[in-house]
């Protein structure tokens, strides 16, 4: 069996007297898409930016490929490979595409100028790749449209070869065509063997881009589904109770039957 991508085991992270994340362990796999999904205050999103070194944990262990990972800070979740796209995409609204892909990592040309034309042909070469659709190359990004702005984030990420992503709400506020062309990005980035931890809180969309989804509950994990497998009133049951349909996985949050 190979080593998943990403286990997280036993994650633990209190704010005060509170703990946002209570000994959590999920895995993913690659070429998987593995929802996080709860309530806001959840803990989904501190679990997240554990992974992504935005947070350090108080306790629990990373492993990436099978080997214990060390991860303290952004710069550390780089150097795996893990990349997030965060709901209020970090884009420079008045730069092209190219621009916001290579920003604060631009090619220079011999001459120790800004090698414009290459970082141009990059930027077509990926994004045909993610999103043959995509036209608008010398328009700033607050003039895309929400999911081509997703495009530029993602071919960002992929370009610098992550092979994990964190999806922080890739689709909240789209419309129904640009939901599509996100879950066909989705879908292109899984064949390429990257491995994806969505966080969302709509049930729909986890059942629409999600292989597996792990719900949590006031900081616990209440269990483990493959989507497929379950209706979206089992998850909703899991997310507002804690209770866990008969072939789900229970987590230590699950309500336990009497």
């Amino acid at each position: 069996m190979t080593a998943p991508l990403v286990e997280m085991r036993d994650m633990v992270k209190s704010f005060g007297g509170i703990k946002a994340v209570d000994h959590v362990t999920i895995d993913l796999y690659p070429g998987e898409v593995v929802g996080v999904l709860g309530h806001n205050g959840a803990g989904k999103s501190v679990l997240m930016k554990m992974l992504s070194g935005a947070l350090r944990r108080d306790g629990g262990e990373i492993y990436i490929n099978g080997e214990k990972a060390e991860i303290n800070n952004p710069r550390d979740a780089r150097d795996y490979q893990i990349e997030t796209i965060y709901q209020y995409l970090a884009l420079a609204d008045n730069l092209d595409a190219a621009s916001n892909l290579f920003l604060g990592r631009e090619l220079m040309n011999p001459t120790g100028f800004l090698d414009d034309a290459q970082m141009e042909a990059e930027t077509r070469k990926i994004l045909a790749r993610l999103n043959p659709n995509f036209r608008r190359f010398h328009t700033p990004v607050s003039g895309l449209s929400g999911g081509q702005r997703q495009s530029v984030a993602i071919a960002r990420a992929v370009y610098f070869n992550a092979k994990i992503l964190i999806m922080d709400e890739p689709t909240a506020a789209l419309g129904v065509q640009e939901t599509q062309m996100v879950a066909e990005l989705i879908e292109q980035l899984k064949s390429e063997g990257i491995g994806i931890l969505l966080i969302d809180h709509d049930i729909h969309q986890v059942k629409m881009l999600c292989d597996r989804a792990n719900v949590m509950k006031n900081g616990q994990l209440v269990g483990t589904v493959k989507v497929d497998e379950v209706t979206e009133d089992d998850m909703l049951g899991m997310i507002i109770a804690g209770k866990c349909p008969p072939n789900a996985i229970p987590g230590p949050g699950a309500l336990q039957n009497a």
